[in-house]
């Protein structure tokens, strides 16, 4: 199983929140497409997949924080 990971921000940003998740659970995903719109105070940004497959998985819903290097997802 491999986890979608919110990657660092850079500027000294720590946290993002889910803003909308542009694939739900059981699709298929390829590697490098967008899974999961975030924001924080200065931007909005998606979290392309790092795997291809099925997204098993979404750990976060819209509106949670998540934190750097936290799991947003589960995908096999």
């Amino acid at each position: 199983m491999n986890k979608l990971v919110l990657p660092e921000l850079g500027e000294g940003i720590e946290k993002a929140t889910v803003s909308y998740w542009l694939l739900d659970e059981g699709a298929q995903v390829k590697e490098g497409e967008d899974v999961v719109e975030m924001v924080t105070d200065k931007a909005t940004f998606n979290v392309p997949a790092n795997y291809s497959g099925v997204i098993k998985k979404i750990l976060f819903r819209e509106g949670e924080n998540v934190r750097v290097g936290e799991a947003l997802a589960e995908i096999e």
